[in-house]
């Protein structure tokens, strides 16, 4: 049977997405715009998104900066944190999260996924049961492929790609993201066990993996809507999101 990816070319929907800038020193490249439907004020405000890369390296073809972002190692400028609630070294009972950074999400309220609630909602959970972490992870933009890359998956994705199919387009796994950090941050901060906010089975095995003591695991799901319905079918279907 046909796959989506063969329905079309996917350079050819980034073509005219892509502007280059020059600059002094090289170039930057422009991509957008995107449709972004966002929350705002409890009203869907659509906008229109760019992102922007920064390359020191003039290219001249479109098709080069596509095939220079699997190797630029975009998400790996940003830096994590993480925000604390409660007797967090010594309380018997802790939540905590491992929340990737979504600038769309956490940052503009976008509805296209479920990030910027799954944030509010985790820190909302963590306070009201009194003791717990929320591990901020700044380089795990777009499941760990950058926020640049991201941009044009968000274009793949509205030519019919689903959100797994257009990482692996740009020539990504599903998802690259790496936990190693932040476990050995939660170890310097807590030795007792804690119960992980989250729906990935990816998260919970590295927490396991790592010899951490998890007594359990909360899911999260909500703000289901026409603009995310697709994205959450497809954690599930084919990224083996839990519920």
């Amino acid at each position: 049977m046909e796959t989506v990816q063969q329905k079309f070319d996917v350079l050819s929907l980034l073509e005219d997405k892509i502007k280059r800038i020059q600059t002094g020193d090289g170039a930057i490249y422009l991509v957008g715009p995107i449709r972004l439907p966002v929350n705002l004020y409890g009203e869907t405000v659509e906008f229109k998104w760019y992102s922007w890369m920064k390359s020191d390296k003039e290219m001249d073809d479109f098709t080069q900066v596509v095939a220079h972002l699997s190797s630029a190692n975009l998400a790996e400028l940003q830096q994590s944190s993480v925000l604390v609630y409660g007797d967090f070294e010594y309380g018997e009972d802790a939540l905590i999260r491992m929340h990737s950074i979504c600038h769309t999400g956490d940052i503009f309220g976008s509805k296209r996924c479920d990030c910027g609630f799954q944030l509010k909602q985790s820190m909302k959970m963590i306070a009201e049961h009194g003791t717990g972490a929320l591990f901020y992870l700044a380089n795990h933009e777009g499941r760990g492929i950058g926020l640049f890359s991201k941009a044009m998956a968000y274009i793949l994705q509205e030519n019919g790609l689903d959100t797994v199919e257009a990482n692996e387009s740009l020539g990504f796994a599903d998802d690259t993201r790496n936990y190693d950090d932040a476990i050995q941050v939660l170890k310097a901060l807590r030795s007792k066990p804690v119960t992980l906010i989250t729906n990935n089975p990816k998260k919970l095995k590295a927490l396991k993996e790592s010899g951490l003591p998890v007594s359990g695991r909360t899911p999260l799901w909500g703000d289901v809507s026409e603009f995310n319905e697709k994205y959450l079918n497809t954690k599930v279907k084919k990224s083996g999101h839990m519920a």
